[in-house]
């Protein structure tokens, strides 16, 4: 037997192959109607690609490497990929093309799966417009860190009415170039805050966010993290909003807990208050910009897009209590400058799939 990672048991293995045939039977069901056959299904020492499928053994292979060092979302992928593979030989009995050919490409496109690398769909469709507008994004955020109260509301705004201009054109285009990346450690609970920046997230940056489950192999633990999909310049900005925000609730929660004598109970009902108040400054903000001619009324190809890679898509709705605390939050959150740049490059890079 292969010698296998240090962290990686030969318990810990057993339970991930159970786990991968179980999300390959799931994601048979979510995206190919039930018409694959269930596979061999193995852990690879190959060090020149992520997973591969085999049509004359009927083996599907995933990377030893990759489930024992990166997050289950990119392990997903990768099985979704090769999923593609055995669509195309044995539903569709297409075995005259390349690899990669133009009905793997289409089942890719049609079911929203990665054609090409892990967890990152047409990365680089758009990519000059989207350095030269995130280029400017930083530059407007770096200003808003200013301790000048006027001149950092108007940096915000003038980043804000940047990213609703560039959404604007994109969603003019028929194919804008959409990615994912995931926010949130799976080894550790998603809070009520955090989905309500979520919902932040999806009404005013111009992503679409789910909740979905992951694993983290070297633990053998079940967990979740939130998938956002959108542009390369949109799905930067909404990781950097993310981690502002949940940031910002907690160092406000910190300062009035002790200004304010809050009890601890508060703490939920004051962060949510933050969320909500940034929100409401933020929907003044659209509302002056509608004045100018600027609405937004969002964006189809990525809502294809979107449900492509969901299907089946359950929306809550979610009340939180009203309170002294919650009231407070609110009001220092229609203080918060968003503000300091943000990353160009998508998160881990662009790994390539052979298979």
């Amino acid at each position: 037997m292969p010698t296998l990672p240090s962290h990686l048991t030969a318990v810990l293995e057993a339970e991930l192959i159970r786990r991968l045939s179980r999300e390959h039977a799931w994601r048979n069901e979510l995206h190919f109607d039930r018409k694959l056959r269930a596979p061999l299904i193995a852990l690879s020492d190959a060090e020149t690609r992520l997973g591969a499928w085999h049509r004359a053994t009927r083996r599907l292979e995933i990377s030893r490497k990759l489930v024992s060092i990166r997050p289950w979302t990119e392990v997903v992928e990768v099985l979704k990929h090769e999923m593609a593979h055995q669509f195309v030989h044995e539903v569709l009995n297409v075995i005259d093309e390349s690899a990669h050919g133009p009905t793997f490409a289409r089942v890719c496109r049609e079911r929203g799966i990665d054609a090409r690398a892990a967890g990152l769909v047409n990365a680089e469709a758009g990519a000059d417009e989207t350095s030269r507008v995130l280029d400017k994004v930083q530059k407007l955020l770096a200003l808003a860190g200013s301790s000048e109260r006027h001149e950092a509301e108007a940096a915000m705004r003038k980043a804000h009415e940047l990213m609703l201009r560039h959404n604007l054109d994109s969603a003019r285009v028929a194919d804008a170039g959409y990615e994912v990346r995931h926010l949130g450690d799976p080894s550790r609970r998603r809070t009520a805050i955090e989905r309500e920046i979520v919902s932040i997230l999806t009404t005013y940056f111009f992503v679409e966010v789910i909740e979905i489950p992951s694993y983290v192999a070297t633990l053998g633990k079940d967990g979740v993290v939130f998938e956002v999909c959108g542009t390369r310049a949109n799905v930067a900005l909404a990781e950097h909003v993310f981690g502002f925000l949940v940031a910002t609730s907690e160092r406000l929660w910190q300062t009035a807990r002790k200004a304010q004598r809050l009890r601890g109970s508060e703490r939920v009902p004051f962060q949510s208050g933050v969320v909500r108040g940034f929100g409401e400054k933020l929907a003044g903000e659209r509302e002056v910009l509608r004045g100018t001619g600027l609405v937004w009324v969002g964006d189809a190809a990525l809502e294809r897009f979107y449900r492509a890679r969901h299907p089946r898509i359950h929306r809550t709705t979610r009340y939180q209590r009203l309170s002294e605390g919650h009231a407070l939050g609110r009001a220092a959150g229609r203080e918060v400058v968003l503000h300091r740049p943000v990353g160009s490059g998508p998160s881990g890079g662009t790994r390539l799939l052979r298979g």
